[in-house]
């Protein structure tokens, strides 16, 4: 018994250490931007940073520095607020991180956010070889050129999951690819940059067709590759994260730690009334043998006299 006890008032402890410990801590936000993470010059965006419910304020931190701070004007289950940037410039294109703070903790800082600004430099010209349409198997390489020098080249397929490719040179760069599959099919294009934050304007589009199987006698289209295509896609594409993603709620665990220390303390309770009651019966029996004897010694007495 004194064992069980003993066991049951360590885990009751490690329960109690353990909720006031996660109380403590706050889950990091996403921090995510609209339209996209690549914005044209002189265009809006919005940074928006979503925490857990209970947060007060959020802070947006831009190249390590505070930037700016707001509070979330309905405070609910999805908690959320936008930092809008009224034109984008080289000034205002870098790295973002924001934070939240509910009560007088702060959470961790988000992820990183590479928000880019494009139409800075020239447009640069985009080919493919050893020609844009090829069968399933061979190597591709595209070529992105740009009178003007730079550093660094980017090359970009058209869709949601697209993420740049980067490779360096000062007028030119080459994007080895392969072996190609019908996965590679698109629409690429390509900018020149001289940091990772301000890119050139985009080249006009590439589309490499890709022959499929033995069984597959053309070269299947993908997107159309029209300008306004290209303004669509700047309007839908985004980094990755979804809308409404499941935030870590550590009241959640906070509630489950505190009902299982509940359940302890009853076992406890319920340990100590059974330990009462085992030792209460000897001592009842112990009485009641005393008195049968007491009244057996008096009934003797009375029967002498």
């Amino acid at each position: 018994m004194p064992s069980a006890l003993a066991a049951l008032l360590f885990l009751g402890l490690s329960l109690s250490q353990g909720t006031s410990t996660q109380k403590q801590t706050l889950s990091k936000p996403v921090i995510w931007a609209k339209p996209s993470f690549m914005i044209p010059k002189g265009k809006r965006a919005v940074i928006w940073c979503q925490g857990t419910h209970k947060a007060a304020e959020y802070q947006l931190h831009f190249e390590g520095g505070l930037s700016a701070f707001k509070r979330p004007e309905s405070p609910g289950m999805l908690n959320r607020v936008k930092f809008p940037i009224p034109s984008m410039t080289s000034q205002t294109a870098g790295q973002y991180r924001c934070v939240y703070r509910s009560g007088e903790l702060w959470s961790e800082p988000s992820d990183h956010l590479d928000l880019v600004v494009t139409g800075l430099y020239d447009t640069p010209t985009l080919s493919v070889q050893p020609r844009p349409e090829v069968i399933s198997g061979e190597k591709v390489t595209f070529r992105c050129r740009l009178e003007t020098a730079t550093s660094t080249f980017f090359l970009l397929k058209e869709g949601r999951s697209s993420r740049p490719r980067r490779r360096y040179g000062n007028i030119q760069a080459e994007f080895p690819m392969g072996p190609v599959s019908t996965a590679h099919r698109g629409t690429y294009r390509c900018f020149g940059s001289y940091n990772k934050h301000i890119w050139s304007f985009p080249s006009e589009p590439v589309k490499l067709l890709v022959k499929g199987d033995a069984g597959d006698t053309t070269f299947a289209p993908t997107e159309h590759t029209s300008s306004d295509h290209w303004d669509s896609y700047m309007l839908t594409t985004e980094t990755q994260f979804q809308e409404d993603p499941v935030l870590w709620d550590h009241n959640a665990q906070n509630l489950l730690r505190i009902g299982l220390l509940l359940l302890v303390l009853v076992a406890l309770v319920w340990l100590l009334v059974e330990d009462w009651l085992h030792r209460k019966k000897p001592q009842e029996r112990a009485s009641r043998a005393s008195s049968q004897e007491c009244r057996r010694f008096r009934a003797q007495r009375a029967l002498e006299k």
